[in-house]
């Protein structure tokens, strides 16, 4: 099957930027290829609200740049989309006719509704966040959605962006105390005109440059130990921390802040002051960051033409099929082993063993889709690259701290590599998590010693109580040796998270 490839063009008031996806296997887009052009061609917008020839032929050169990267990629679809400067341009048609002569290039303005409307699609099908509020703030308008159950609930586009609010409010570069706070009392009263945009004590997630940005700092000042940006939770306190943080540097050192790009060193405090504001308008319950925006939300619309909805069903699910087909995992293996642990976990849970969970189910059940998957990199170091590749790889539809519970799970050798592998995070857990996690993964290994051969030998189980100790029945349809070899070996880890002794006891039935 040849390679597919998708473009899109996003004409922004700030950056102007390319990105070529691959669709895999299971039809999610992958990034191959993002280029980017500090443009700002907001700042060519004239007074009579035209877009000056200068602005003009600044966007018909980075497009022509555009199409020699694009010559390298045989696509199936190319898609250019401009927003605010172009959108706020009164000479639209010359702008469109000029670009289409000079670049072959046909631009789509998309409406202010539009483009409130993808970033709420990329947020809800790259995450598993229900109910919450987007903000997106380009460099001339800013972007605010509320949605509930997944579903759109309001929209709006704000006239200002991190570019004009720089223009409108801050004589130089950088703002003095009372120009900060004239921006942040105009911020104040244009979102009070919005009355579904109060007291949500949902999350507030961030979408775009301006937040990749204040997150990247965070992270840099925080020394955080895991890869990734998509779904990174940062709290009131953090905006607050960062807001005050840079408004204390000179321009100089503003550009050499680690995370923070250099051309978005003199907008990056209206941005965050837009995000901050927000924040506490809504009293949000944490401000996450979504690496996907306008451009994938305009993929996810064209992937879900005729399916009768824009919504993937589950996201994370999406996510786990990625990672089978990424690593080639054994589904079948998977399912048989499912069944298993299945039959082990309720019958733990109606003996009153193990302290189990309808939710320790749920999280089970997906670590066993991934059990292992180190195993394709190299076999001897498995657990290792298990861990690290989990931990450390964006999943869509889990927050940093369950990818990292994942990992932790689904990289289970004993309790010595454990420790080795969660001694960086132990903050992040409490005690009684930690064993919670090591039990899970001692449970789960367990589970896939009991199918080592991949052969489907253990058919059924049973579980007996007596006294402290645990006897379990494992009925075998074929010759179940190096399956008792494997469990007899590893049943000691589960023992010790379970404190009890197990004893097993090996039957073969008729199949």
């Amino acid at each position: 099957m040849s390679k597919q490839y998708y473009a899109i063009i996003d004409v922004g008031s700030n950056t102007v930027r390319l990105v070529i996806y691959l669709r895999d296997k299971s039809g999610r887009l992958r990034e191959v290829e993002n280029v980017k052009s500090v443009a700002r061609l907001s700042t060519f917008l004239h007074d009579d609200g035209k877009l000056s020839k200068d602005g003009i032929n600044k966007l018909i050169s980075t497009l022509n740049s555009f199409n020699e990267v694009l010559e390298t990629y045989q696509l199936e679809e190319s898609i250019c989309v401009a927003t605010a400067a172009i959108r706020q341009s009164v000479n639209q048609e010359e702008i469109i006719d000029n670009v289409s002569r000079k670049t072959g290039v046909d631009m789509r303005i998309i409406s202010e509704k539009e483009e409130a409307f993808y970033g709420y699609l990329a947020v809800v099908n790259s995450t598993s966040i229900s109910e919450g509020y987007t903000v997106d703030i380009g460099g001339g308008s800013t972007e605010v959605t509320y949605f509930k159950d997944r579903k759109l609930i309001h929209s709006h586009s704000f006239p200002f962006g991190a570019i004009t609010l720089k223009q409108r409010f801050f004589k130089n570069d950088l703002p003095t105390e009372d120009e900060f706070a004239d921006l942040r009392q105009f911020l104040k009263n244009s979102f009070a005109t919005l009355s579904w945009l109060r007291d949500g004590k949902v999350p507030l997630i961030g979408i775009g440059g301006g937040a990749r940005n204040v997150v990247q700092i965070d992270q840099n000042l925080k020394e955080y130990p895991l890869a990734g940006l998509h779904q990174y939770k940062m709290n009131d306190s953090d905006l607050s921390f960062i807001k005050n943080y840079l408004f204390t540097l000179s321009m100089k050192k503003l550009q050499k802040v680690e995370g923070l790009s250099k051309d978005r060193a003199d907008i990056i405090l209206p941005a965050t002051e837009v995000f901050h504001t927000l924040y506490e308008t809504v009293q949000a319950e944490g401000f996450i960051l979504s690496r996907k925006g306008l451009r994938d939300g305009v993929f996810y619309e064209l992937l879900t033409q005729g399916m009768g909805t824009n919504l993937f069903p589950s996201v994370l699910e999406e996510s786990i099929q990625e990672l089978i087909n990424d690593y080639d995992l054994n589904i079948k293996q998977i399912h048989h082993v499912q069944h298993l642990a299945k039959e082990l976990f309720d019958q733990f849970h109606e003996k009153g063993v193990g302290s189990f969970s309808k939710e320790d189910w749920k999280e089970l059940k997906m670590a066993s889709y991934v059990f292992n998957l180190g195993q394709y990199i190299d076999d001897e170091a498995s657990a290792q690259h298990t861990f690290y590749l989990l931990a450390n790889r964006t999943i869509d539809g889990l927050m940093h701290i369950d990818r990292l519970k994942l990992a932790l799970m689904a990289s289970f050798k004993n309790k010595t590599v454990f420790k080795q592998f969660i001694h960086p995070y132990k903050k992040w857990f409490l005690k009684d998590e930690q064993h919670r996690i090591r039990k899970l993964g001692a449970f789960l290994k367990f589970c896939y010693c009991l199918d080592s051969t991949r052969r489907g030998a253990v058919q059924d189980l049973k579980v007996e109580t007596e006294k402290d100790d645990l006897k379990i029945t494992l009925y075998c349809t074929k010759d179940y040796m190096p399956e008792e070899y494997q469990t007899e070996k590893q049943k000691k880890h589960l023992e010790k998270s379970l404190k009890k002794k197990i004893e097993l006891n090996f039957e073969e039935v008729e199949s």
